[in-house]
């Protein structure tokens, strides 16, 4: 098992920033780094002066020869040439781009290895946030082959389309034909999407194309330098058709977003409410992790709540948590996304719950909720973005609701966001690790916070 991640490089005599790395080094891993490269010092340390060394897809017990040094912090960062010796926790990866491709760091790790560092990762960011023996759950695993939701570049050759995730620590673009993570609808749909960009007229050197698998089938945005000629919209409404799409949009530049076809609703039912999200919509990367946040977010409210009791929640989405949310309480819900906004409130309508939840379109980032716009809520949920919530701390931790409930998908973060909590009288109850971003250093996690009434 490895070190606790983001531990300290033991002190040292380090060179100068402008002495020049060495040219290659025999190093000995010790630990994986919260990226997700193995960490560890040359052999004997005589040569690296006692440096940290990062190393990509290495693993603790390995001791490989490390080349192309260069400067990465107060430490070197090299590829593995040779490995000398292996570590007991190794795994055969199951994907045939692991190694080039940047979505995955992990997939060479045996899972019990893994799940306890990922575990690890949250136990730390809370040790961080100055929680003393903070109370982790059993990690929750999320399946292979079940993520919904794709980001993905293209580039335009001379033969043809590249389309896939970058190389790791590059602009370059792997060329994905199979994907161990995404689920089968969206990877069925590589190879057609290759064609499709390759057909269009519109001049285009780069491209990306973001995909949601909703209940009605994949959603497609293009985003693409220029405008669609009309022969791209009949070759994309064809596309849609051959492949039971039901909306592809596309994207120019900074004008938004426009349907270039429209087969039908394109539509997804959270916690059993029906939502038309916008194109690239933020959801859940796996419906199992989905599932998971919200069970452990209502495992943190009691079954039942009074009459009158309301939850505010901030970073509201399309309305993942808000239709879970409601079935507790009445809910307020602010979201700074006007599309999502739209999404969400346009569903709580459809489904009649305009009296149980009231949506507003608010930048939490520039005017977070005031303390005692928080007076008499029996809980806060928040789902903030891969930067945390720090805006919103401080008035939280000025209000006088009983219990927070904290869903992060970046441990650092949520070790600077719950100090502050902390520091304002909040302690940790629980907090539940769950891993839907497979083999990637990424963590999804729900942290219950409580203070006593004052």
């Amino acid at each position: 098992m490895s070190r606790k991640p983001n531990q300290r490089a033991r002190p040292s005599a380090r060179p100068t920033a402008s002495a020049p790395a060495p040219a290659d080094l025999d190093v000995t891993i010790e630990r994986i780094g919260a990226d997700g490269d193995g960490i560890g010092h040359a052999a004997g340390e005589a040569d690296a002066g006692g440096q940290t060394v990062y190393v990509p897809f290495t693993l603790p017990g390995d001791t490989v020869r490390a080349t192309g040094l260069r400067r990465h912090g107060q430490g070197l960062l090299g590829s593995a040439e040779t490995w000398l010796t292996r570590g007991p926790d190794r795994a055969d990866p199951p994907c045939p781009h692991f190694g080039a491709c940047g979505g995955c760091a992990l997939q060479h790790w045996q899972m019990g290895a893994y799940l306890a560092w990922k575990t690890e990762l949250l136990r730390h960011a809370l040790l961080r946030a100055g929680f003393a023996d903070p109370n982790v759950a059993p990690i929750v695993p999320c399946a292979p082959a079940s993520r919904r939701r794709m980001d993905l570049a293209a580039r335009r050759i001379r033969d043809g389309v590249v389309l896939g995730l970058h190389r790791v620590r590059s602009a370059d673009v792997v060329d994905l034909t199979e994907c161990s993570v995404l689920h089968p609808g969206l990877t069925a749909l590589l190879d057609p999407l290759r064609a499709l960009l390759h057909g269009l007229v519109t001049p285009w050197r780069h491209a990306s194309v973001v995909a949601n698998l909703l209940d009605s089938g994949p959603d497609l945005l293009l985003r693409i330098e220029a405008e669609p000629t009309p022969a791209d919209r009949a070759t994309i409404a064809g596309f849609a058709r051959r492949h039971d799409l039901p909306r592809i949009a596309w994207a120019a530049g900074t004008e938004g977003t426009e349907p270039v076809s429209l087969l039908r609703a394109p539509t997804t039912v959270l916690s059993g409410v029906t939502v038309t999200p916008p194109p690239a919509a933020f959801l859940q990367a796996t419906e199992s992790g989905a599932q998971a946040i919200i069970a452990a977010v209502l495992s943190a409210l009691p079954d039942r709540m009074p009459n009158r009791a309301r939850i505010a929640e901030c970073h509201a989405g399309c309305g993942t948590l808000t239709f879970a949310l409601v079935e507790r309480a009445r809910v307020q819900a602010w979201e700074g996304d006007a599309p999502s906004f739209a999404a969400l409130r346009q569903a709580a309508n459809n489904a009649g719950l305009a009296g149980r939840v009231q949506a507003d379109l608010r930048d939490l980032a520039r005017q977070p909720v005031q303390a005692k716009e928080l007076a008499g809520f029996s809980a806060v949920v928040l789902d903030p973005p891969h930067n945390g919530a720090i805006e919103q701390m401080g008035p939280l931790a000025a209000s006088d609701v009983p219990v927070v409930i904290y869903v992060s998908c970046n441990p650092v973060a949520l070790a600077r966001d719950a100090a502050v909590l902390r520091e304002g009288g909040y302690r940790l109850d629980i907090a539940t690790p769950i891993d839907q971003f497979l083999w990637s250093p990424r963590l999804e996690s729900v942290s219950v916070f409580r203070r006593d009434r004052r």
